[in-house]
């Protein structure tokens, strides 16, 4: 048993919970949380906690926690989504949904590709939406996984809102391990905030309706300030290695295309000496790939905000494309 197991058994141990799962103990931290709801957004403390009752904390989503996808190197990462059945499960799905994605860009200015991209790395177009509740997801990591518990406890408090809005039983959801939900994962914030009821059927469905998630998707882009028409990402090369100077951390543009030039980075001729963008390496098993990102690649990474997710979603959505047509 690692030192990191023993921590996790033993912080188990002490809120009362087995090696699989459990209820959820009374403690400080559940007790305040039904009273911010109740003063917060008029909750029945009563039914809430009869609520938590039927609400479980799971070990297994507190072990894919030590397990994102984004800790391994580029050329393992890219190979989990450039596939083959990712690329025509793609092409499929643009078949499939022709009609709403040809009007939710004609709406939105966010390429159909990009759009069916992002599903496809998400969820693999619909197939893998998540297995656990979310309202199990989001107590365990909240009440159970001390690293990030503000963030999801906001979660929970916006998914039991939502679920009230949108009439849904809140022990009925289902997502991912971390609370993600529905054919574009979006957690409980981005539901209330950007989720689109594209068909007027009067409900937000982004579980099995896709078009409703096709539309979400691109609002969620638009209100991140999205550039119809603009480019996403250049392959570049440099000489030599001072470019090294310009590589840092963060996803967001932060440097001058004349500056790159100067550090004898070879970037194509249409880019304005004046605009910012970010040098990315990218590492393969031998040498690395460098890449500019420009002001939409940073608006992909507002949906996840690492690097690799965003060149998978860019690299899979050329590549559908392309077989496309």
């Amino acid at each position: 048993m690692t030192m990191k197991t023993k921590f996790t058994v033993l912080l188990l141990s002490l809120i009362g919970i087995g090696p699989v799962a459990a209820e959820i103990a009374p403690t400080d931290s559940f007790n305040a949380f039904v009273r911010h709801m109740a003063k917060q957004h008029r909750f029945n403390e009563t039914e809430l906690r009869t609520l938590f009752k039927a609400v479980n904390i799971q070990q297994p989503i507190l072990d894919a926690m030590s397990k994102p996808a984004e800790g391994k190197p580029w050329f393992q990462y890219r190979e989990i989504f450039m596939t083959e059945a990712r690329i025509a499960g793609g092409v499929q799905f643009w078949k499939d949904n022709a009609a709403a994605l040809q009007a939710v860009e004609r709406q939105y200015g966010v390429p159909a590709e990009i759009i069916v991209a992002i599903i496809g790395v998400e969820t693999k177009y619909g197939a893998h939406t998540g297995k656990y509740r979310v309202i199990d997801a989001l107590a365990t990591l909240g009440f159970a996984y001390p690293p990030r518990s503000e963030f999801f406890l906001k979660e929970l408090e916006q998914f039991l809102v939502l679920a009230r809005e949108e009439h849904m039983d809140p022990l009925q959801p289902m997502g991912s391990y971390a609370g993600a939900m529905g054919f574009p994962q979006f957690m409980p914030s981005s539901f209330r905030s950007f989720a689109k009821d594209f068909d007027g059927d009067g409900k937000r469905d982004i579980w099995t309706n896709p078009a409703d998630a096709i539309a979400s998707v691109a609002h969620y882009f638009v209100r991140n300030q999205w550039q119809p028409g603009a480019p996403v990402a250049y392959p570049v090369s440099a000489k030599g290695e001072a470019y090294r100077q310009a590589l840092s951390k963060g996803v967001k543009p932060d440097i001058g295309v004349a500056e790159l030039r100067q550090l004898q980075v070879e970037l194509p001729p249409q880019l304005a000496g004046t605009e910012k963008v970010k040098l990315l390496s990218y590492q393969q098993q031998a040498g690395e790939d460098l890449w500019l990102g420009l002001h939409n690649f940073y608006v992909i990474t507002r949906y996840n905000h690492s690097p690799l997710y965003a060149m998978a979603v860019y690299q899979l959505s050329q590549a559908i494309a392309a077989r496309k047509t």
